[in-house]
């Protein structure tokens, strides 16, 4: 049995000629030279270097193909039928309605969700909506990384950002809709941070939360994105990136006039981040007005899981979101976004045990968020069950993207009396076919009814979730989603039994 993907993918518009496949290699057991070239080998013997990178980046978003021997899939929801936890015991109180999903984490500066659900990093696609809806839900929501290469009114002075403008528009996305849940964070990588991007974000934008990131979201390491030219290059070096080949060295200038120039290629850095600097740093953040501070990891080595965490405890940063393998969003690489790093669950079970270790010695513990390849309730369900109490949130970010980008177009559609089929059964207006609009009337008032169809589309789906959320746990008799625990899972497979169990390791 083969658990990797075949030298095909829908990142890359990449194809096997033959449905007879070679499990190991992923490529055709038999390769013509009559094939026109259709697979990954094919694709990297034209792109080369080019090939580690999804072709299909821009309005698109990225995620593994591998199909991992272990997921929260193994496990199945229990239920009973005695009893009440959570809620008096009689008819009118132990209902769906009665389930309280509510969250709060920060320990400086105490944040209210409406629901145990962020929205991770995310600055593409139709990202206004995206957190715009996540206002309406009451969840927090975090700009991602590199945001200021966005602006092309970005300037910089002596290396440091100076002129953000495109910041505000992000913030604002949120905060015209904040109504007391939640929160919008602005994610900063290493890059960002030598770029003074929270200085910036806070004493000039009025930034609250900042999210300091390890790696490139569920993936290991950042991106390289290749340039068309020399020209280029100049510009982006200009601009604080990190640049290889340097194209001011005399050599590279010299070959550029020959026209024997190499590629050139941007290279986001690497953090090389540790106590001595991240504490009096995050120190330093909130002496300038930062009241939340976040940490994002991903499925590293389990001795980094435990240095993270104890920094975040020596920091007392309000939140850390563990990325696991099998999500994702952004441009990552290919076989690294497929063959590397810890799956999800297996992730969680590695940080709540770190946890379990941290509470026996009375160390504080910031709130813990578990995401990757999260899209419906029985998923949260479980990541929130597995935690046994240590997990706070779980994230969704690809089905959250989804929405704003569905409920965008879906809305456009219905305006230009285009109303998609399979929805014409429930009318011919964004007011009658958008469903939950009724329950942003009741928040926000009849301005509702101008909201952006995205906006309303990313509510609709966390109502969606927070409303499926709330059956799972009227299902178990436990009215507080605070009380979700272990003995709420079945294990169905023998990994997830010895997972749960502590041995799946061993």
């Amino acid at each position: 049995m083969t658990y990797s993907p075949k030298l095909s993918s829908a990142f890359n518009d990449t194809y096997n000629r033959s449905r007879h496949i070679s499990p190991q290699s992923g490529m055709c057991s038999l390769c013509t030279e009559e094939c026109e070239g259709t697979c990954e080998i094919a694709l990297a013997a034209v792109l080369g270097a080019r090939a580690v990178y999804p072709t299909n980046t821009g309005a698109n978003q990225v995620a593994s193909e591998k199909d991992y021997p272990i997921d929260y899939s193994h496990f199945n929801i229990n239920g009973r039928v005695f009893g009440a936890r959570g809620a008096k015991l009689s008819f009118e109180e132990t209902t769906i309605w009665n389930v309280n999903l509510e969250s709060q984490y920060g320990k400086i500066n105490p944040i209210k969700m409406t629901m145990p659900i962020i929205l991770p990093a995310l600055i593409k696609m139709n990202w206004e909506d995206y957190f715009g809806g996540a206002a309406m839900a009451g969840v927090t929501c975090i700009i991602g990384e590199d945001a200021r290469n966005k602006d092309p009114e970005l300037v910089m002075e002596d290396g440091k950002v100076v002129h953000f403008p495109a910041l505000k528009t992000m913030l604002d996305a949120f905060r015209k809709y904040d109504r007391g849940y939640g929160q919008i964070v602005l994610q900063c990588n290493c890059e960002d941070d030598m770029m003074g991007v929270p200085e910036y974000a806070i004493n000039v934008q009025g930034a609250t939360a900042i999210e300091l990131k390890f790696g490139q979201g569920a993936k290991g390491t950042q991106p390289v994105i290749r340039l068309k030219n020399r020209k280029e290059a100049l510009e982006k070096q200009a601009l604080g990136n990190f640049v290889r080949p340097d194209p001011r060295d005399a050599d590279i200038e010299q070959a550029d006039r020959e026209g024997v120039c190499p590629n050139f290629y941007i290279y986001s850095r690497l953090p090389i981040w540790d106590e001595e600097y991240l504490i009096p740093r995050i120190k330093k953040l909130r002496e300038m007005g930062a009241k939340n501070i976040y940490l994002k990891m991903a499925g590293y080595d389990r001795e980094d899981l435990k240095h993270l965490l104890l920094l975040g405890s020596e920091a007392e940063v309000d939140m850390i979101t563990f990325d696991g393998a099998g999500g994702g969003s952004g441009y990552s690489p290919c076989r690294m976004m497929n063959e590397w790093g810890l799956p999800t669950v297996v992730l969680e079970e590695t940080v709540i045990k770190l946890v379990k270790e941290m509470r026996a010695d009375n160390l504080y513990v910031p709130a813990i968020t578990i995401t990757g390849g999260f899209s419906g309730e029985d998923q949260v369900f479980k990541a929130i069950a597995y935690g046994n109490g240590d997990v706070t949130a779980v994230g969704i970010a690809r089905g959250a993207m989804t929405a704003a980008m569905m409920g965008k177009n879906i809305g456009e559609r219905i305006k230009e009396g285009k109303v998609p089929k399979n929805l014409e059964q429930y009318g011919s207006t964004v007011e009658e076919i958008y469903s939950d609009l009724p329950e942003l009337r009741a928040l926000y008032g009849k301005q509702a009814n101008d909201f952006s169809p995205g906006a309303i589309g990313v509510f609709s789906y966390l109502n969606k979730i927070a409303f499926g959320l709330k059956h799972f746990a009227a299902l178990n008799r436990k009215f507080n989603v605070g009380l979700l625990d272990q003995t709420d899972l079945i294990p169905l497979t023998r990994d997830a039994r010895d997972l749960i169990k502590g041995r799946w390791f061993d």
